[in-house]
Formats: structure tokens, sequence, C-alpha cells
């Protein structure tokens, strides 16, 4: 991955992402695989023999291909009946994860060879490759085991010998020898089962149909006990999948909203889905939330499993996304595939913006275009206003560099751009691109420019001219607008943005195409581009106007005071979306912390808002009132409580009012509405709610399961654990305990081991950390027990120095380029921010390895830096403003 100091200057578009790549050698192509394995639950390891049909592309006396923790046991080459090698040398580098292959004669170029290796792997609990997971068994208490695979982006190589890069697909035939009560699953339909004799007795053989081309990162297969629930709803059967210990028709959303996806896409995209059938499968441990294995999606059981009468509003939208999302890839990724993984966000940058596309087509009063703002594209602004951000198509060379781009640069900012080019486009022209894209592509590998050139095609615009800076550059900028009432003009300028607010000449070079959607009382001026450094516009008058109308553009705003108070009072007139208001909000919001503007008129432009009736909106409102909160962390706790009792005025009229009863058929939002406000208003204190929360919570955990409606069950297991007290703290951390061991569904454990960090008592605060080293919690979920550790300063002092103590364990546990490694250094160290604390950090890793998270750690890092510049700028204007407004 890109190197921390990347700076706007370095990523111009002459930049070929290409150079640096550690590939493997040319001279042979691998054509198609036969694949055997056998695994063995005892031992948790397997035997397999891969088969490899190659095309010779130069002479050579060599054969090289990525391999990993794998004992090659036999290896034979055949070339015709010239070439028959048997067991030649072999040679292993462990830094690049190959093994070439020295040949004593020649393989001609333009034959066809074979390459045949038996081999022993590991069922490892890496959560990687080909992976044991484990659950137990609901009868006998026994933990039983299936075997699964995770091979995004480079663990193909962990499971078969194989030639493991995204260019050089290939077809695959697997077979499966497994026990006879076992279901055995991969991308294809079942071709042929037989028995055979194995060295542990008769087994059965499942050979499956072979696949179309495809990358091996995509290669899939599962062998356990597992139930099933199927759908005829679409042309191909579809089936959800789940071991014995959950009810698998908790997936039967999943399941329907599959087959009208399916449908949705093949519609869209005018190109039919061409596997044979569609397997999503529920897996106890999943490293990633959910892998879109080309016809055997493997999801988190909380991602896929819904039971509607225990789970609140908000999980069966998070389903809906990561369903649509996974489904997406099926041609964004599986049938149309990036020439490396620089290309990344060809997949996931479209996966999330169709996933919004889906959710919206499927269910338009959810209003998920509102939500994306305070959500997708937040996220996006976010993690590029930080100095060691990175680029959409960003350099990567190693397979250790690749996980830390799976960030909101190649899903967030990645779709982003896609809604942005939309809207600059036009839907109709957008899709008709997206579809000869997809035409053009189909089974091959592509780079940005094949994309720009298939939208350019169908629009007669130049999209690479527009576009191509927003992948190619770092960041986004600030555009500054000033105003000549004299003239009715307005003037705007652009500059790099970052939260630090300290931006080098060097770093503010790259001028971006900026979209600036220009809202007047006369509606939307789409054709306004900012394409150099500053421009004026001519208005009719100065009345009302506001830039990145519905916010599709990637940029903050930064207005005069006098503007701001302007527009708070539009927004009350009625002339401003939700989606203006909430984007506003959050540009306020990110201005204010990185010293454009003051903290103090971030805070009263949050209280002007206070009769918004938006859901959107006030979700965005207490998010930056929380992040006031969370960067004065280690402030004086009489300031803090002003900011407590701030929030309190906000929202207790409005939670109270609005109530925390639920009815049945009651809005999908107005519950989700009625939980923002009830949790904002508990957790500031609210002298009703806590009261509230601590009835149900008592009659819940003493066995009426209906005392807390699910939609508010998270909200009040964090507020009796927040306010328990001292003498009650112990045994309601021991009953929200009791619900992490012992719930009745994955949400509600989720639930819980997602509250525990809220108990602030030292004693609890090391229960909590001791139970996410536990084998009570499972490795993928180690971020979930520590995470909420970060909402009071005892927790976020204490995870600083767990970290430290833990690092041998935890290097030990976990993979170091793994996603769950750089979770939990960025949970960790990033809201660690006091003065001091940057160098305490760069002093505990300065003689460690960072290898797999050294992008994690510089953007935690830089968190941590904008947070203490902020606090060190407006300490004194806080502390006056929450006075003077007689919170203090």
């Amino acid at each position: 991955m890109c190197k921390r100091d990347i700076e706007a200057g370095t990523a111009e578009m002459g930049l070929d992402v290409s150079k640096g790549r550690e590939l493997l050698p040319a001279n042979v192509k691998p054509v198609h695989y036969a694949v055997t394995l056998e695994p063995n639950f005892d031992d948790f390891t397997y035997e397999g023999t891969v088969t490899i049909d190659l095309d010779v592309k130069e002479d050579t006396t060599s054969i090289t291909l990525n391999t990993l923790e794998l004992e090659i046991h036999q290896t034979i080459i055949r070339a015709g009946s010239a070439v028959n090698i048997s067991n030649p040398k072999l040679e292993y580098d462990e830094k690049t994860q190959r093994t070439s292959i020295s040949l004593d004669q020649k393989l001609p170029a333009g034959s066809e060879a074979q390459l045949v290796l038996t081999f022993k792997g590991l069922l490892n609990d890496k959560l990687v490759g080909f992976y044991r997971s484990s659950y137990t068994d609901s009868a006998s208490g026994k933990t039983k085991y299936l075997a699964v695979t995770q091979f995004e982006p480079t663990d193909a190589r962990r499971a078969i010998p194989c030639f493991d890069e995204p260019s050089l697909k290939a077809t695959f035939d697997v077979e499966l020898i497994a026990d006879k009560h076992l279901t055995c699953l991969s991308n294809m339909d079942v071709a042929l089962e037989r028995e055979v004799d194995t060295r542990s007795g008769v087994k059965k053989a499942v050979k499956f149909n072979r696949t179309p081309l495809m990358s091996t990162y995509l290669l899939a297969f599962v062998v356990g006990e597992l139930n099933y629930i199927e759908t005829n709803a679409f042309r191909i059967p579809l089936r959800v999948y789940a071991t014995p210990d959950k009810n698998v028709e908790h997936g039967k959303y999943a399941l329907d909203l599959s087959a009208r996806t399916l449908d949705l896409y093949e519609k869209t995209f005018d190109s039919k889905f061409p596997l044979p059938k569609m397997d999503l499968i529920a897996v106890p441990d999943l490293g990633a939330g959910a892998m879109e294995n080309w016809g055997l999606v493997t999801f988190r059981l909380v991602q896929l499993l819904y039971d509607e009468s225990k789970s609140p509003a908000s999980t069966k939208e998070r389903i809906a996304e990561y369903v649509t999302h996974e489904l997406a890839h099926q041609w964004f990724g599986n049938l149309v595939t990036m020439d490396f993984w620089d290309g990344l966000w060809l997949n996931e940058g479209f996966a999330t913006f169709m996933s919004w596309f889906a959710c919206n087509s499927f269910h338009p009063e959810w209003k998920v275009w509102q939500s994306y703002v305070t959500g997708t594209l937040q996220e996006a602004l976010s993690l590029d206003a930080l100095r060691s951000s990175h680029p959409i198509e960003v350099p990567v060379k190693r397979a250790d560099e690749i996980n830390q781009i799976f960030d909101a640069i190649s899903y967030s900012k990645g779709s982003c751009v896609l809604r942005m080019l939309s809207t600059f486009l036009s839907e109709d022209a957008f899709f008709e691109g997206v579809r000869r894209y997809l035409k053009k592509h189909a089974y091959g590998n592509t780079e940005t420019g094949d994309l720009w050139a298939a939208l350019s095609d169908a629009s007669g615009k130049d999209v690479r001219k527009a576009m191509e800076i927003w992948t190619k550059a770092v960041g986004y900028p600030i555009i500054t607008v000033t105003e000549d009432e004299g003239s009715s003009k307005i003037h705007v300028k652009q500059n790099r943005f970052l939260r630090t607010g300290d931006v080098k000449a060097e770093e503010d070079t790259t001028l971006y195409p900026v979209f600036l959607e220009l809202r007047t009382r006369s509606g939307v001026n789409n054709d306004l581009l900012l394409e150099g450094r500053e421009k004026d516009i001519q208005l009719p008058d100065l009345d009302f106007f506001k830039l990145n109308a519905d916010h599709a553009g990637i940029y903050r705003t930064s207005y005069t005071p006098a503007r701001l108070t302007k527009l708070g009072a539009a927004a009350k007139e009625g002339l401003l979306t939700v989606e203006d208001r909430t984007g506003m909000i959050a540009d306020a919001g990110a201005l204010a912390a990185s010293g454009y503007q003051k903290s103090s008129g971030l805070l009263a432009l949050l209280k002007s808002f206070e009769v918004e009736p938006d859901f959107v909106v006030w979700n965005e409102i207490l998010i930056r009132v929380s992040s006031v909160r969370n960067a004065w962390l280690f402030e004086d706790s009489h300031v803090l409580d002003g900011l407590r009792a701030f929030q309190r005025g906000l929202v207790s009229d409005k939670a109270h009012k609005m109530g925390w009863a639920f009815h049945e058929g009651e809005d999908h939002i107005q519950q989700q509405f009625k939980d923002l406000l009830f949790g904002s208003a508990g957790m500031v204190g609210d002298k009703t709610i806590v009261q509230a929360a601590f009835d149900m919570f008592d009659k819940f955990s003493q066995g009426d399961r209906k005392a807390i409606d699910p939609n508010i069950r998270s909200s009040v297991y964090r507020i009796v654990l927040r306010y328990g007290g001292q003498k009650e703290a112990s045994k309601r951390y021991d009953a929200v305990l009791n619900e992490f061991r012992n719930a009745d569904s994955s949400e509600g454990r989720y639930m819980a081991l997602g509250s525990l960090g809220l108990a602030e008592g030292e004693d609890l605060i090391q229960r909590t950390l001791a139970l996410a080293m536990s084998d009570e919690v499972k490795s993928q979920d180690t971020y979930r027990a520590i995470g909420s550790l970060r909402s009071h300063k005892a927790g976020v002092e204490a995870l600083w120095r767990w970290l430290q103590e833990s690092w041998p364990v935890l290097e030990e546990k976990y993979e170091p380029g793994g996603f769950m490694l750089s979770s939990i250094v960025q949970i960790c160290t990033s809201n660690y921010a006091k003065p001091g604390s940057v160098e305490d950090i760069q002093r505990f890793f300065r003689d460690r390895s960072t290898t797999g998270f050294d992008q994690a750690l510089a953007q935690a890092l830089d968190t941590v830096k904008a947070k203490v510049s902020w606090v060190q700028r407006d300490r004194d204007d806080v502390k006056e403003w929450v006075k003077a407004n007689g919170y203090l």
C-alpha cells in the first residue's frame, strides 16, 4: 500500500499504479484447475491434489506459483510424450509466498503442460485460507466444526498451490471428499456424488460442475453439517444455509431479498447471472462481514439471519445492505474483475453504490439516499481528510499491503465517485455505460480507464477528463464561499482539506473538477463546474443559495457565519432538503474540528436545529455533538458535564414526546428515530429515561423477554451499564454478560457483547478485556468486545495499556496483514488523544514490526493529532460557550 507520506502532489494523473507490482513470472499461464480435497476434523488437516493445465508462453525451465503453509508431497510435470518429470527440485520463498519448480527439460513456448501436486494443508483457526469454524451442538453441548474458505485477497495460496493473482483467471473442477452426513458446497452445482474408500473408511466424493473463467480469490468450498431453505422465486435455485444450532428459517428475509436482487441486477445490467445456482451461508466464524465467492456467498451470522420478533429495524436494513452488496459483486468483481488490487474500488465502490441503489428500489420508504449522506459520504470524507489517506487507485506491490486498502476509500469514496458521476451524466446514461462495460469485459479483467471509456461512449462526455483526478489523487477540496452584495456575486475557491487544518503549499497542488450543484429559489444549476483554483459566479440576488445540492459532491463547503445563519433560517423555511440539512451540519462539524471555523459556531448551529423533524438530520446532529464530547474526553470534567447537559437539552424533550413504546406495523424510520433519541438522552443522564431503562432491564433479566423492545435493547444495555452505580454495577454487568452467553439469537449476543465496555469500574473494565481474549469470544469479535471501552476516559486509557501488555499475544493470534489486527490497533489508539499520546504510540511501535497495519496505525496517529490540535485550539472557546448558554 502507499506510504503514509503520500500527498496530493504525488498522486497526479501521470501516476502508473502498476509500477513495482510483485507479480508471478509470465512464462506460463494457468488455464484450468482440477482440485480434490479431503478435510480431517480430527487433527484439523486436509489432504489435497491439484492438477493445473498450463499454457506455456515462453521457453522455460521453471514454473513459479503461490503457496503458503502447504506441505507439498509430490510434484509431477507432464507435457505430452516428450516431458514427464517427477519430483523436481522445489524452492520456497517465504517472503513472496512462492514455490519455484526447477525443470531439467525445457518447456517450449506455445506448448501445453500439466502440473500435478499432492499436498497437505492445515484447517487453521486464523479465518483465512481453508479454515475451521466452530459451533456448539444444541443437543449434546459439544463443539462441532465445519471447514470454510476465505481467499480474498491472497489466501487461495494457503488452501491450494495456485497462481494467486486476479488477472490469472482459469476454470475450476472441484471435488470434496467427506463423511456421508456432511454437506459439501462449492461455487457450482453438484455434477456427481459417489462412494469412495479412504484410509479412514468409506466416504462420499462430491464433484461439482466446472466453473466459468474466474480468479482464484473467488474459489470457495464448505464442508460441514448444514440445514437449508430454498426458493424458486428466481429462475435458478437459491438457498440459504446455516449450521444446525441456528434456525435456518431466519434466513428467509435474506433468501427472498436475494431473488429480488438478482432479478433487479439482471434487468439493470442487461446481463444474466451465469451460474446455475446461488447459495448464501451463515458462517459462525468469518473475518469479514461477508465474502462474495461466485455462487457461494459467505456471511457472518448477524449479517444474514434475521428474526423479526427479536431484531431491531436497523438489523433488517443492515442485512439488506450486505446481501445486495455481495450480490452486486457477482457482476462487479466476479464476472468483470479488476486487473490487480490497485483497482479494488472497481469491485467495492460499485458493490457499495449498487447496494444503496437496490435498497432504494425495494424499500423507498427507508429513504436510504438520505442516510447515505450521513453514512457512506461522511465515512469517505473523514478518512480522506487525513494525511495518511490514499488515492482510490492506490499502488500496491505485495500481499501484505493489499488488506489495508479494504477501507472507506475503496468502498465509500469509490461509491461516492460513482454517485457523483451518475448525477453528472444522468442515471440513464450512467447505467447504459455500465451495461457496455460489463458486456465488453465479461469474464475478463479491467482497469479504471476501461470504465471511463464505456461511460464516455454511452454519454458522449469526456468522463476520463472529469473523473480521473478523483481516483488518482488523494484527498478532496474545501470550497470557500465569499459574497459581494453589491454585485450579487459569489466567489468560490478550492484548497486541499485536512482534518488537522495545517495544509502545506506542496500539499495543495491538485485542482479537482468540482460539480458545484448550486441551489437557489429557482432550482438547481447542474452545469456549474469549478475546474481551476477559483471562480466568480453571478446570481440574481444573494437572498438564498447553497452549494452541493443534496450533497452528491465530494467536498466540504465553508460559508461565512452570516450565510450559515441564513441557511439555518432557510432550513426552517423548507428550502433545504434532508440531504442539504444533513450535509450542511456535517460540513460545519468537520470545519470546526479542523480549525476553519470556531467550535462555538458549530454548537450554536446545532442548537438552532432543536425543532428539526427528520431522523437522518438528528442522527448527524448527534454524531457532531458526540465528536466534540469525544475529543474533549480528557478535558475538565465540568466542561464535559456541560456538553452532556447541552445534549440533554437538545434531545430529552423530543425523546419524551416520541416515547419508547413500539407498535406493530410502526414505520421503519420511526422505530430507529425512537431508539436514537432514547439512547442519546439516556447516555447523557436523562433521569426519566435512565429509570425507564433500569425498570425494563430488571424485568427482562428476571424472565420477561418482552420487557425491552428489540429496537432499544442495545440502548438499554448501555444505559444500565453506564449508570448502574457501584452497588448494582456488577450485578447488571453479569446480567448483560449472561445475555451474551445465552441469548437465543445471534443478534442478541451481538448486542450484549458490544455493550459490556460501557461499564466504567476498573474491575469491570478488566473483565471486559479478559473476556475479549478468552475462548468465549470468537477471534472475529474481539474488536466488538473492546470497542465500547472507547466511550469513556477510563476505558480509553485501559485499552492503551492492554494493547501494550497484550501485544505478543495479539501478534500470535492474528495475521499481521489481516483485518483484525488493524482494527484492534485503531480501536486502542485513535481515541487516546491527549498531550503526549502521539509520542507514546510512536515510541511503542518504533522498534516493532508494523507490516500489514502500518497504514491503519498512521491513520490512527493522524486522528489523534487532529483531536489534540482541536482541543488545544478551541478549549477556551467551548468552555465559554457552554458557560454562556447555561450548561456549566
